[in-house]
């Protein structure tokens, strides 16, 4: 088109096509034009390699991970509260980098570590608590999670834990950390940009429902699951407020498959507890609902659902695909009840290869299982990121 700047590759193929057109048959001739070629290759080549760098750079889009929830997700936020909800101690960590307990409830990594990984970001996910906090890594993102609690404050301060709540109110202290460290402006620019994860609801249901006759009377499972949701909506709302733009959130997972449930109600046989995958997968329908209604509502907000039921369901149902061998109790102790203080270095019967269970403890996926978990699951927040 007359007026319009030639490309690079424009610009290269007419140099080297001019260069041919002169070429001589002489041997010395041909010697000459060698360097020309050889120099305009290389010119190609860095502007290609310079091309693929940035466009990389441009499409990552996710400054930094900032995750809310319970123990799925919590590094170690809870080993600085006054809280038997803590798993800062063997056999927690063993497969861990350094072999060491850090406070995950797993013998590994968490799914939190995975998706900050897979996003590019950093290999693990720190606490905010943790008093060894760089001011740097509030740049790439940390985990406000704290193990035991729940969106209902009732479920927190049972196991005198940080509420979803709570976390918030340490979200807004991040915010004035962040902007010290990175700028007014470019504080801004990474909490819009930033992908904000919340997985919580859990306890919630087994311990604060299910498990209280108090609320068992006073709730039906839909109006308590209809107040969790509702309560959910709100911290999306209120992270909206604060900045947030890529959100998602995660619905429970299939709750009476559960190590611990299997045991308590399972039955002789520890089958899934039906009455408790129903409750989940009611909640999750109701999330889902809620969430398509928040995006709509929200201005420039994307938000996805995490399936945790049907990712985790997966595993149970199909473990040989996944190189396992046994999804109904835990590796540690006896696998049917322990977690946190009751598993321990002193527990009978801990397994020893940990990579043939689902679950670490009767609560919580091993490392190998939350790999497999964000890997499957990555797939479908692309559109977030």
């Amino acid at each position: 088109m007359r007026g319009e700047t030639p490309s690079f590759y424009t610009v290269i193929f007419c140099l080297i096509h001019n260069i041919e057109k002169k070429k001589k048959k002489k041997i010395t001739d041909t010697m000459s034009v060698f360097p020309h070629r050889l120099l305009l290759l290389v010119l190609l080549l860095l502007h290609v390699i310079v091309y693929v760098h940035g466009w990389t750079s441009n499409h990552s889009k996710v400054p930094a991970l900032l995750v809310f929830g319970d123990s799925l997700v919590d590094p170690g936020n809870n080993n600085v509260l006054p809280t038997i909800a803590k798993s800062n101690f063997p056999p927690y960590g063993r497969e861990f980098p350094g072999r060491r307990p850090t406070g995950r409830f797993s013998n590994g990594k968490l799914p939190s570590d995975f998706l900050a990984s897979v996003i590019g970001l950093k290999e693990l996910l720190p606490a905010y608590l943790d008093p060894q906090l760089k001011p740097q890594d509030l740049l790439t993102g940390v985990s406000f999670a704290s193990a035991g609690t729940g969106y209902d404050q009732r479920t927190a301060d049972t196991w005198s834990v940080l509420s979803v709540g709570d976390q918030l109110k340490l979200f807004k202290e991040y915010i004035g950390r962040l902007k010290a460290v990175a700028g007014e402006e470019r504080a801004k620019s990474i909490l819009s940009k930033s992908l904000y994860a919340v997985a919580a609801g859990s306890n919630d249901m087994l311990f604060t429902y299910f498990q209280n006759p108090i609320n068992l009377k006073r709730y039906d499972v839909n109006t308590y699951a209809g107040f969790l949701i509702d309560t959910v909506s709100g911290i999306v709302q209120e992270l909206y407020q604060l900045g947030a733009r890529k959100i998602a959130v995660a619905g429970l997972p299939p709750l009476g498959c559960l190590p611990s449930q299997r045991t308590l109600a399972g039955g002789i046989l520890r089958k899934c507890v039906d009455i408790y995958n129903d409750a989940a997968i009611l909640y999750n329908s109701k999330l889902t609902a809620e969430l398509r209604s928040l995006g709509s509502q929200l201005t420039g907000t994307t938000i996805g659902y995490i399936d945790l039921y049907g990712s985790v369901y997966d595993l149970i149902a199909n473990p040989v695909a996944y190189g396992f061998e046994e999804v109904s109790k835990g590796c540690c102790g006896t696998g049917k009840l322990e977690f946190s203080i009751l598993c321990n270095r002193f527990s009978p019967e801990t397994c020893e290869d940990d990579s043939k269970y689902v679950f670490w403890d009767s609560y919580h996926p091993t490392e190998k299982a939350s790999a497999i978990l964000v890997k499957k699951l990555f797939q479908k927040l692309k559109f977030l990121l």
